[in-house]
């Protein structure tokens, strides 16, 4: 039997019902919320990205404000920009978008978004209080990965989890997370050996790579939940012999569905998820600012 699709736009969709009753109440009282985010330049995956975000803060109630700065902007200039966001006391929520232009070290400008304002939850500050399980806002994709996994009403305590992949914003975040929940975790990376033998022993299976097609059904226990967080950009040709490009994660998704017992797609699985849980935070920093100068 074919995995459960896990339908990450209908969990976005029912999140941003509670988001919007959210800022309702929150307005009600006397604070208004709004995201500013700072962009360099004009990538254009960054400008479709902010036109998104503007159009979905509307929809919310949420202000939202785009900084943009020159593309030849150095560090010190961005630095300004957020250190001007962060004394401004009707902005609740910042985010800087990437790329920032080479040479711009993106942690020590992350560091200075005040972690209360930072709704990535990408502050090192709020990154190391993941591990003590009292992060003031935390990383928006590992949250998402943690609402999918909600989702399938796995029972994480004493499940075998395994996370292939690693890094400061994803991976590591998912595997504190998932200890914290009393599963048992297994980190896998790049110096993994014979991967497929630890990722076959998975209960709960999730990758956040950046590698099209790594997870193939050798690597899937039967049954197994997999969370794809991967979102990579391939070209293919159609059956009419044109190019073209499409999005798709780090599993192989239509060969896995047969064997796994719950999988999100990709595109429609962590990606609406992250970027509600976004909004998310958006409302949960304005309510901590606002508990910190009461």
């Amino acid at each position: 039997m074919a995995a459960t699709i896990i339908d990450g736009t209908r969990i976005a969709e029912r999140m941003q019902t509670e988001i919007r009753q959210q800022v309702r109440e929150l307005a009600e009282d006397g604070c208004a919320l709004k995201l500013a985010a700072v962009l360099v330049g004009e990538p254009p995956a960054s400008l479709v990205y902010a036109r998104s975000q503007a159009r979905q803060c509307e929809e919310m109630g949420i202000g939202y404000e785009l900084v943009q700065l020159p593309a030849n902007s150095d560090a010190a200039a961005i630095a300004g920009a957020i250190e001007r966001l962060n004394a401004d006391p009707g902005v609740t929520g910042i985010m800087l978008h990437m790329p920032l232009p080479p040479g711009v070290d993106a942690p020590s400008l992350q560091y200075r978004i005040d972690p209360y304002k930072d709704v990535e939850g990408v502050n090192p500050a709020n990154i190391g209080l993941v591990f003590y399980g009292t992060p003031i806002i935390a990383p928006c994709t590992a949250l998402a990965v943690v609402e999918l996994v909600n989702e399938t009403r796995m029972d994480l305590r004493g499940a075998h989890a395994v996370v292939v992949g690693q890094g400061a914003i994803v991976g590591r975040p998912v595997s504190v997370f998932l200890i914290q929940r009393e599963a048992t975790v297994t980190a896998c990376h790049v110096a993994t050996r014979n991967l497929a033998e630890q990722t076959r022993q998975a209960d709960l299976l999730v990758v956040a790579v950046g590698k099209p097609g790594l997870i193939t059904v050798e690597h899937v226990k039967p049954g197994a939940v997999v969370i794809d967080v991967g979102i990579n950009r391939i070209k293919t040709v159609d059956a009419d012999g044109r190019k073209i490009s499409r999005t798709v994660g780090d599993v192989d998704f239509e060969a896995v569905r047969e064997v796994a017992g719950a999988i999100t797609p990709v595109p429609g699985g962590v990606g609406p998820v992250t970027v509600t849980m976004l909004l998310r935070n958006t409302v949960e920093a304005a309510r901590k600012q606002r508990a910190r100068s009461q």
